[in-house]
């Protein structure tokens, strides 16, 4: 349990007294952050039905405030958009704390374990996504972003490609730090990607712990501050390969099927593109995804990731092994000599 300092404390209760309640016997129960160095807590009034989010992200450096100014900046407008992002009730972005909209403690990953209502879930799901890429880019600001004002080449090498040979086979695996034999297919697995059309709202971590599902099961989405432009197909590959879940092929169809019936309605002349470049961004997010949890294991000692590993690396394989694009086979070769892991 990690308990707020009394600085924090008062914030919390503060807004309690501004809001008309009581603010003497209010409850702060800590909530896990996953792999975020932001911390959370459930602010209740049990007597009155009320609660809310707690989240403190000290400014300790330049882009932890970058961070804290693009989760409020973003939030606000995704929410004035009429899209399902916690309202934010009160923020001091020079301390870095939020009181936010609760919406449970129920995610995805959780929701989805349910077989009756599985597939119906996943369609409102892929239903808000694509409100969220064609509505979130309305009056979009690119100078909310974080970290980079669009997803583009550079993304895709210093943050997925690189991170994937570093953090996953270098730190993780053991193996060598250099790897000169997949430079040529990770420039071609980047230059086709980037060929997808990039105008659009991106999540970037569009995955079933970020996707909240309320009592009532309505779709809410959380994490949003590493929005930016960039294409479509990599939130919807986030949302399939999302090794959390680990959706069977059959599911994994379905649900990419859906999405296109829905982009075909929307835009029929968009849907022959979106099939091209949908396998190389979703080979991009799948490295992404193995460097980020070898990283968080091994690193940041949180065993939690490492679960996933496995799943993810067969994806990778899979992916690669469907898609068949020659360009890409040193990197399937050295697959092949890494161990399942299982």
């Amino acid at each position: 349990m990690i308990i707020p300092n009394p600085e924090l404390q008062a914030f919390f209760s503060g807004f309690i007294r501004d809001i008309g309640f009581p603010a003497d016997n209010i409850e702060l129960n800590s909530i896990p952050s996953d792999g975020s160095q932001r911390l959370f807590w459930r602010i209740s009034l049990d007597q009155h039905d009320v609660s809310f989010i707690g989240m403190e992200n000290p400014p300790r450096d330049d882009y932890s405030k970058r961070e804290n100014f693009a989760f409020l900046m973003i939030g606000r407008h995704l929410f004035e958009n009429g899209l399902p992002i916690p309202e934010i009730h009160h923020v001091d972005l020079d301390k870095g704390r939020f009181i936010l909209e609760d919406f449970g403690d129920t995610n995805l990953q959780t929701a989805a374990l349910t077989p009756e209502t599985r597939d119906s879930l996943y369609e409102d799901v892929v239903e808000i996504l694509f409100q969220l890429q064609t509505s979130g880019v309305k009056k979009f600001d690119t100078a909310w972003c974080c970290q980079t004002k669009r997803y583009d080449q550079g993304v895709m090498r210093r943050y997925e490609s690189d991170y994937f040979t570093d953090a996953f086979l270098h730190k993780y695996l053991g193996l060598k730090i250099n790897w000169p034999e997949l430079k040529e297919p990770f420039d071609h697995l980047a230059e086709t990607a980037s060929n997808a059309e990039s105008h659009f709202f991106l999540h970037r971590d569009f995955q079933s712990r970020n996707i909240m599902v309320t009592q009532d099961n309505k779709i809410g989405i959380i994490d949003w501050q590493g929005g930016r432009l960039g294409p479509l197909e990599y939130d919807l590959a986030s949302l399939v390969i999302d090794p959390y879940t680990q959706l069977s092929i059959n599911e994994m169809d379905q649900v990419y099927h859906h999405y296109l019936f829905r982009l075909n309605e929307q835009s029929p002349g968009s849907v022959d593109h979106f099939k091209r470049f949908y396998p190389y961004l979703a080979i991009q997010r799948n490295l992404q995804i193995l460097g980020a949890f070898s990283y968080l294991s091994k690193v940041q000692h949180k065993p939690f990731f490492e679960t996933y590993i496995p799943p993810a690396l067969r994806s990778l394989r899979y992916l690669l092994d469907d898609l068949n694009d020659p360009e890409l086979s040193p990197l399937g070769d050295i697959l092949n000599e890494v161990p399942s892991l299982d």
